[in-house]
């Protein structure tokens, strides 16, 4: 029984695989923005569809899809049904606002609650790491998703579809990384050690 329950399990996501996962939709979705005359509902559409394979080869894959890749994926889907159905395309605009303030929301709660939610959806992924590192991971990653909010907000108000959709590939894409790798250092300080670098995968996934 043991040895068909482990031949059975399925295999962790790897670092690179997890980037695509998380990310590869928001490619797809520039390239499609491209591709289709900048028409951002055609474009829409598309990144739903590339939304959708994501979570299916996360399922099919690794038997399981990551709470927050659910969170923000059902945010995708409604938000981008809502964004083609009425014909409204501030819809889609204003998600990444909406899921980076859900999101900090969630993060500061478990701070003042003194259970850092983070560790709830991340745990398996920083092995090692001591309270007091989640306690600063989850404070920081929550005031980086309210600035990432403002500048959505800042972006989509005064500049172009065109110029948002590639501030969404240029710009935050690799804000998040960056900050990702900035926060390394006192990773490493509170018991992370030499899987460090996996934080970049590991970090919150890009909306």
């Amino acid at each position: 029984m043991t040895t068909t329950t482990a031949a059975a399990a399925k295999p962790e996501a790897g670092p690179m695989l997890r980037l695509a996962l998380d990310l590869g939709p928001l490619v797809v979705y520039f390239i499609a923005y491209s591709l289709t005359a900048k028409n951002i509902y055609a474009s829409t559409g598309i990144f739903m569809a590339a939304t959708g394979a994501a979570m299916l080869i996360s399922l099919m894959r690794f038997g399981r899809i990551s709470p927050m890749q659910w969170f923000s994926s059902a945010m995708v889907l409604i938000l981008g049904g809502l964004t083609i159905w009425l014909h409204k395309d501030w819809i889609i605009k204003i998600k990444p606002t909406l899921y980076y303030l859900m999101v900090s929301g969630i993060l500061f709660f478990g701070l003042f609650t003194g259970k850092p939610t983070l560790r709830l959806a991340l745990g398996n992924a920083y092995p090692g790491l001591n309270e007091r590192g989640w306690v600063i991971l989850s404070r920081n990653w929550a005031l980086f998703f309210v600035l990432m909010a403002v500048a959505n907000e800042i972006v989509w108000r005064n500049f172009s579809t065109g110029v948002w959709v590639g501030y969404k590939l240029w710009g935050a894409i690799p804000a998040t990384m960056l900050f990702a790798l900035a926060n390394i250092p006192m990773l490493m300080k509170h018991g992370l050690g030499e899987s460090a670098m996996a934080a970049i995968a590991d970090c919150p996934p890009e909306e």
